[in-house]
């Protein structure tokens, strides 16, 4: 199986703590449409097996607006072999969720929608700027159950500066009161350049502090468990046969083809980046048809990124798969490396795979580290 994913750059406002490639310049969003469709076509021979999965993400892909929405949908499917897709995920806004626009997502395919709705506290949401309020996002859940869609992917973030024990169990209880198939939750970074970053630079926010972040997570995981959700990977939860197909494909190395500004795409040996620029890629597509760079991985740079993969999800790092794949002397490194956190109970060991244990999951990037050659 293999994957698309497409990338939409378009926000109506910037998030104070987003460091993904995006613009608030609207003008070009059909222009923009008509190079995806010219680079899916262009590029339709470069992944060899058949698609199972399309994620639309941005950004706001939302943003775009029913006609181009279905514009865009109906180019992919004339440009790439999309009969067999199984998965078909597009983001969106609480803000931009309308009756009329979950109906023709429902229409023209999709079965899966990733909304972020990031907290359900108004000062929170007003702080990260974010469009929506709390009842805003709790009235887009119902909308799109309405219109059918009924697999439904729910963002939250914790570790925002204000937040709070308190404020933060509210929202959780809120977003397991909605019953979403799935809940994504990430840790706030201060990523160098975002007004967030600029922010804590001047002084004028604090970071919450480790202990505070740590109990936050303990909390989202319990209680996620207790209304039975499962903890697949460090950031995801999903109720059963509800983990995204898409997402876990990029876990264990299945190849994905990447469309848009910004957009990485794998083969299952080489990657490709496509200029982070809108202006720039779609002059690329204009002028050259591809508007990537290729990057050849090393075996020591695969090894490196299978091991941080394997290690984010529950079911963790197949030792036999180094074995086979780089050698003994990697799965001697490995095993070298790994002894000091199996024997501090920071990972597991068992049936011939490496797990991060509960408590080890927030210092999992540190531990990681430590098994990269």
């Amino acid at each position: 199986m293999a994957g698309v994913y497409v990338h939409i750059p378009f926000c109506k406002q910037r998030c104070t703590y987003c460091n993904f490639y995006s613009t608030t310049s609207l003008g070009q969003r059909e222009s923009y449409v008509d190079m995806l469709i010219s680079e899916a076509r262009n590029r339709r021979d470069e992944i060899k097996q058949s698609f199972k999965t399309v994620y639309i993400g941005g950004g706001t892909p939302s943003q775009l607006g029913i006609s181009l929405m279905k514009k865009l949908v109906d180019g992919l499917h004339k440009s790439l072999s999309l009969s067999d897709i199984e998965e078909f995920t597009v983001e969106v806004n609480p803000d931009d969720v309308t009756p009329q626009l979950a109906n023709v997502l429902f229409e023209i395919g999709v079965n899966r929608v990733s909304m972020g709705v990031q907290s359900l506290v108004n000062d929170e949401l007003k702080f990260i700027c974010r469009r929506h309020d709390a009842q805003g996002a709790i009235n887009a859940v119902d909308i799109l159950r309405q219109a059918g869609l009924d697999n439904i992917s729910l963002d939250l973030i914790y570790g925002i500066p204000g937040q709070t024990m308190s404020s933060w169990l509210h929202s959780v209880n809120g977003i397991i009161d909605l019953r979403p198939q799935h809940v994504s939750a990430y840790n706030l970074s201060f990523e160098e350049g975002t007004p967030l970053w600029q922010m804590l630079k001047r002084g004028e926010i604090s970071e919450v502090d480790d202990d505070t972040c740590v109990a936050m997570y303990q909390l989202l995981t319990a209680k996620l468990k207790e209304a039975g959700y499962e903890h697949y990977e460090i950031s995801n939860f999903a109720l059963p046969g509800f983990h995204s197909r898409h997402n876990s494909a990029y876990w264990d190395g299945t190849p994905y083809l990447g469309l848009g500004a910004a957009a990485h795409s794998f083969d299952g040996q080489v990657r490709r980046r496509n200029i982070s620029d809108l202006c720039g890629y779609i002059y690329h597509i204009v002028d050259q048809d591809v508007a990537y760079q290729e990057e050849q991985l090393t075996a020591d740079e695969q090894y490196d990124e299978m091991v941080m993969l394997s290690l984010r999800t529950a079911r963790g790092l197949d030792t036999a798969v180094i074995h086979d794949r780089f050698g003994q002397a990697a799965y001697d490194y490995l095993m070298r490396q790994a002894r000091p956190h199996i024997d501090a109970g920071r990972l597991n060991a068992d049936e011939g795979l490496l797990r991060l244990t509960p408590d080890a999951v927030m210092i999992s990037d540190t531990i990681i580290s430590d098994l990269f050659v």
